[in-house]
């Protein structure tokens, strides 16, 4: 016998909060395989100073990401199903994934706002070092000079964050290209460490407002299952 009144309602709005929850997680997914593959992140990332690998930090974050979003349509999937079936073996598993995806939830999302300085720190410390190798041409022995030119042509800037760096003419006409040295960078000089803040701290916030909106549609979809599975058995003793 199947459910009736309000508890047929919300047997309904749980499958649509999850039909929205599994198309999140396939935007989650989405974000975060453009993320991977973006080019201002692979340029930069993708780099190597001598043996030394560029940090990768962010892209761990992204990986993460990704195995969040394919659980999460996994998971949508699960709930639409157990919902249109009023299945409470599927509805009880269902609820069960959704406090493990939100405890991971948390998880990420403690460990994102404690690295998300650490990872610009990283990027910002690797790419001084490239720029002392590139100052003392070592060329023999690094590429320091192709790294600085990769940082310099991906984010539109020219030169570190101090004044004495941004000023000296000596390196820009061999390290900076013709667009990054403009009037404008003159007067207000576009230092890559400015660069890096800004690249960084833009993407995590678009992940931050993902993550915001799906932790809300979970919590409701907790409450919804719990309900929905209470009025299933309910109903079986009539």
């Amino acid at each position: 016998m199947g459910v009736e009144g309000c508890t047929k309602c919300i047997k309904y709005l749980l499958f649509a909060f999850n039909f929205i929850f599994w198309l999140a997680g396939g935007i989650i997914l989405g974000v975060a395989l453009w993320l991977r593959h973006d080019s201002q992140t692979t340029n930069i990332l993708y780099l190597q100073l001598g043996d030394k690998q560029a940090p990768n930090t962010f892209y761990v974050g992204i990986y993460i990401l990704i195995a969040v979003g394919a659980v999460m349509m996994f998971v949508g999937f699960l709930g639409c199903y157990g919902a249109i079936q009023e299945s409470q073996c599927l509805l009880g598993t269902f609820f069960t994934c959704l406090v493990i995806l939100f405890a991971c939830e948390v998880a990420a999302g403690i460990w994102g706002f404690v690295n998300k300085d650490q990872i610009a720190k990283d990027v910002k410390q690797f790419y001084d070092q490239a720029f002392q190798q590139a100052l003392m041409a070592e060329s023999g022995t690094s590429n320091g000079k192709a790294v600085v030119k990769t940082f310099h042509e991906t984010l539109n800037c020219c030169g570190p964050d101090n004044v004495a760096g941004a000023v000296a003419p000596l390196w820009k006409d061999e390290l900076c290209s013709e667009k990054d040295i403009t009037l404008k960078n003159i007067i207000e000089p576009s230092n890559c460490h400015k660069k890096i803040d800004e690249l960084f701290s833009g993407k995590l916030y678009l992940i931050g407002i993902a993550a915001i909106v799906v932790a809300v549609i979970m919590i409701f979809e907790m409450i919804l299952s719990m309900v929905l599975c209470c009025g299933i058995r309910n109903s079986s003793v009539y």
